[in-house]
């Protein structure tokens, strides 16, 4: 992973290209991201440009004999800690028996989250986890001397799901670590880690990215001026979130949105039947980003209502519709929407039918709207 195929986030690279350049390097920086954004890219980034043979002002080189072990997950001073969980495809108990799915995992993408890498082990329903004995084996990989680069180096991914005693562990070696090593914990949940830690490292403060910064990165894919405005909106800087999306072709949620609201302004009682019927078939994921993606719109309609408009990060194929809806309602109707929707949402995470949640749902929203 290279800087420059990050998109945005130049301060944090600035900063982090002086670190090393200045030769300031925090023994453990702790990369606070949001989840999907881009914490973990820029570790490994940062990780490759460290042992760089070869590099600018700005980034490695990318063709040194380090830069190819990186760009390959390869690197023998380069190591790994992250969450493991009973698997279908591995039987082992730390991290070392699942590098070969982790580096394929990562190569992919590095925008991840945690039930990503846990479907791509197979974990099945399982939590993932540190154990103590992975954080006391640290030392046994970190005790020799680097092989061919200049720093050893140990990726922590998601520390915060860490125990007591695994952290506790991990604490031991943070206050005294060996010479020429580093630790570069990356976590979408800082709050959860033993302020210990989190004293113990250097935080780097990752922010969501932008959603001109989403829109870069998904023309990058190859993915249409239209189709990155509304991903930009929906994904909120979450890259993973964003990837998802494009692959979900068919997820043409504001057509959905705007069907939905007419038959409900329209009481279409036997449309909203047939949505009902369409909407139980759908997996439980899609049947939630849309119920999601309806309290965002509503939440658009209050700020536009408030005379906000300003704020409104929709796209503007939304904004004609975000207008017109908002005459069809008061505020008081928008606000006892999203209490209904919350509440629809609520019950399909305790696998409520979803069809029955649903129609419930939308001939409960009917009765708000005002008609001529």
């Amino acid at each position: 992973m290279l800087f420059r195929e990050i998109p945005g986030l130049e301060h944090i690279k600035s900063t982090l290209t002086r670190s090393v350049k200045n030769s300031h390097l925090a023994h453990a920086q702790l990369f606070d991201s949001p989840a999907g954004g881009g914490g973990l890219a820029l570790a490994l980034a940062f990780a490759t440009y460290i042992n760089c043979e070869n590099k600018s002002e700005e980034d490695a080189c990318g063709v040194c004999a380090s830069c190819a072990k990186m760009s390959k997950l390869i690197h023998p001073d380069f190591h790994f800690i992250f969450p493991i969980a009973t698997s279908k495809k591995i039987d082992g108990k730390t991290s070392e028996a699942f590098l070969g799915l982790w580096r394929t995992f990562l190569l992919e993408n590095p925008y991840r989250v945690l039930p990503e890498w846990l479907d791509h082990i197979s974990a099945e329903n399982k939590q993932g986890n540190i154990s103590v004995e992975e954080a006391r084996g640290i030392l046994r990989k970190l005790s020799v001397k680097s092989y061919e680069g200049e720093y050893k180096i140990l990726l922590i991914w998601k520390p915060d799901i860490m125990n007591a005693a695994s952290s506790n562990a991990i604490l031991k070696i943070l206050e005294e670590p060996p010479e020429k090593t580093l630790f570069l914990l990356v976590s979408d949940q800082s709050d959860k880690l033993l302020t210990t830690i989190i004293s113990r490292a250097q935080r780097i403060t990752v922010p969501a990215f932008s959603d001109e910064e989403v829109r870069y990165f998904l023309k990058l894919q190859q993915v249409t001026d239209t189709a990155a405005n509304q991903i930009a909106y929906l994904c909120d800087g979450n890259l993973s979130e964003a990837l998802k999306l494009v692959q979900d072709a068919e997820d043409d949620r504001s057509g959905w949105f705007a069907a939905w609201m007419r038959s409900c302004y329209k009481y279409d009682v036997s449309h909203l039947v047939k949505l009902a019927d369409n909407f139980d078939v759908m997996n439980k994921e899609k049947q939630k980003g849309l119920l999601e993606y309806a309290l965002r719109l509503f939440r658009d309609m209050l700020i536009w209502s408030h005379g906000a408009g300003e704020l409104l990060r929709v796209p503007e194929e939304e904004l004609t519709f975000v207008q017109n809806f908002s005459k069809t309602v008061n505020f008081d109707s928008l606000e006892k929407m999203i209490e209904e929707v919350n509440l629809a949402y609520y019950h399909m995470e305790r696998n409520v039918r979803a069809k029955m949640v649903f129609l419930d749902l939308s001939l409960t929203v009917a009765h708000f709207f005002q008609r001529k």
